[in-house]
């Protein structure tokens, strides 16, 4: 008899143990993929506000101005917005009291970027650790369903007199695609990873340079 090896048919026949694992790969994949789109959101729309309010605070005009533009934008304010904000508020703040010192004045403002420097940070890098964890574990859980249906078309061996390749072949099978969805789930969320962290990282470095710049600026201005 011709057996069938397709792979609806080697799904659905194997054993629930390699059926779950199939499952919770599938589950995965899935979660990963919805996390990759939606991580490609965040970080263009980063990148897209981050060059945008680089050419209004660098186009000359007043840093009061900007503020206000800033806060009362319909938007939240994201990334070097929310680091020129908080700091320059700080600063506004700081400078208001009587008496306060220079030095007082501009490690509040730099503290306060560094707040927000940190929370835009955490929100980058929110669900990058399941993409990697994803990648490091799926291959892992897809060799466990190919083990277990391999013992399995072993010990169905144990019970005949005769082996043949058409007994043990659809055993086999349904195991090694255990695996193929193992690397199916890991593979995209590895990628997606080191991209969307060297991402980050690119960011993050550009809001460390405009921190610098605008202390600079603030320095300038306290002491003028």
């Amino acid at each position: 008899m011709k057996t069938d090896l397709s792979l609806v048919h080697l799904v659905l026949g194997a054993s629930p143990i390699v059926q779950g694992v199939m499952g919770l790969l599938l589950l995965l994949s899935v979660v990963s993929w919805t996390m990759i789109v939606h991580k490609r959101r965040v970080l263009g729309r980063a990148h897209r506000e981050m060059q945008r309010f680089e050419r209004q605070f660098w186009s000359g005009g007043d840093l009061a101005t900007l503020y206000n533009d800033v806060k009362a934008s319909d938007r939240d304010a994201l990334g070097m917005a929310d680091i020129f904000e908080s700091g320059f508020r700080e600063f506004s703040r700081l400078r208001r009291q009587p008496g306060a010192d220079r030095g007082a004045i501009l490690e509040g403002a730099q503290r306060a970027m560094r707040v927000a420097l940190q929370r835009e940070e955490d929100r980058l890098e929110r669900n990058l650790s399941f993409l990697a964890t994803v990648g490091s574990t799926s291959p892992y859980i897809g060799l466990f369903g190919t083990v277990w249906g391999i013992m399995n078309s072993f010990r169905a061996l144990g019970n005949v007199h005769q082996a043949t390749l058409g007994m043990v072949a659809p055993g086999i099978a349904e195991a090694l695609v255990a695996t193929a969805m193992g690397l199916f789930a890991a593979i995209p969320a590895v990628v997606a990873y080191n991209r969307f962290s060297d991402d980050v990282n690119r960011l993050m470095n550009r809001y460390e340079i405009f921190m610098e710049e605008f202390s600079s600026i603030l320095h300038r201005q306290v002491h003028h």
